[in-house]
């Protein structure tokens, strides 16, 4: 009877036992299974990293070899030829490098002469003759001694005096101007003539052209930009 009543007992931990053991068992497979897939991922990462580092060290070799170059440029650029060449370039096309060559010499002069009644050149007469020699293809082109560059102003300061880069010019009364451009003689002389010379000439003004070698001074003011950016 004894041996029957254990029967049960003994069956039933049995299968707790089984349970347990296989549970254990289950575990033990998934705590592997985790460990495998850490494992890739610690080595997923290291791999990541390695790469990461040699691409940093890539990308700091490269940015010391442009900082060497840089220098170099730095260092050489008072001295290499092609860049002064470009720099020389740069400075006749900002007007700040005094400048000669073929081109023209435009005289006008508008003061009275004689009692014959003379209408004096205004802002408008002056930027539009500006016009016609740069349409005509003038390189550089100076009034008065004044470099004509990108920012040049030409205005009437009060009512008695033009003002060319702020530098007065001209009076109300008259004054002779000289313009002197650079660039194909050919072609200047013609536009000027054709398009300025007999209007000038009907206000009572004398104007005469000549084909010559000129020189036109740098541009003595300063470029300062508030608001334009790079």
């Amino acid at each position: 009877m004894w041996k029957r009543s254990l029967a049960l007992p003994v069956t039933l931990v049995a299968i707790a036992l089984g349970f347990l053991f296989s549970l254990q068992i289950e575990t033990h497979k998934n705590v592997s299974d985790a460990e495998i897939i850490n494992q890739q991922r610690m080595s997923s990462m290291k791999t990541i990293l390695i790469n990461a580092q040699k691409e940093n060290t890539r990308l700091q070799e490269d940015n010391k070899a442009l900082a060497t170059q840089l220098d170099k440029a730095r260092k050489e650029g008072g001295i290499n030829p092609k860049v002064l060449a470009e720099l020389d370039q740069l400075k006749m096309m900002d007007g700040t490098m005094a400048v000669q060559g073929p081109g023209v010499q435009i005289l006008i002069d508008d003061r009275q002469q004689d009692h014959k009644e003379v209408l004096p050149l205004t802002t408008e007469d002056l930027a539009r003759i500006i016009n016609t020699l740069k349409f005509a293809g003038a390189e550089a082109i100076s009034i008065n001694n004044q470099r004509i560059v990108a920012t040049t102003d030409i205005v009437l300061s009060g009512n008695s005096m033009i003002l060319v880069n702020r530098v007065p010019v001209s009076k109300a009364s008259g004054v002779p101007y000289e313009l002197n451009a650079i660039g194909d003689q050919a072609t200047l002389v013609d536009y000027f003539s054709n398009l300025e010379a007999e209007m000038l000439k009907a206000k009572g003004v004398t104007v005469s052209i000549t084909r010559k070698a000129v020189q036109i001074p740098s541009f003595k003011g300063a470029y300062a930009f508030k608001q334009a950016k790079p």
